[in-house]
């Protein structure tokens, strides 16, 4: 299993002190470009993405998030904003289950 994280140059930092492959600052065409190159290897993969580059109109990511698969997508957010983590996964908990599911519990 390949495990990329794709981001600003600082939070690459962290991962790559991870042994994990990092790609850093990439504009919208080498995105794309390695997107298709990792379906076109069928290999199963893990990008962690930093959350504003998910608003580049990519349809090669639209069509991974789409369709699932062997390619996982998990959003990170930039340092800069780690308090506006708008994962896509929290919008369908709050649809299925309701926001409360999400809240911190301080029993």
């Amino acid at each position: 299993m390949r495990i990329i994280a794709v981001g600003s140059q600082a939070l690459m930092d962290g991962f790559a002190l991870l042994g994990i492959e990092t790609h850093v600052d990439l504009d919208r065409t080498a995105l794309e470009a390695m997107l298709v190159s990792i379906v076109s290897s069928q290999e199963r993969t893990l990008i962690y993405l930093q959350q504003d580059m998910l608003d580049h109109d990519i349809p090669i990511l639209k069509q991974i998030r789409s369709e699932g698969g062997s390619i996982l997508i998990s959003e990170v957010p930039s340092l800069q904003e780690p308090e506006n983590r708008q994962a896509s996964i929290d919008l369908l908990i709050n649809k299925t289950i309701g926001a409360s599911a999400l809240e911190n519990s301080h029993e």
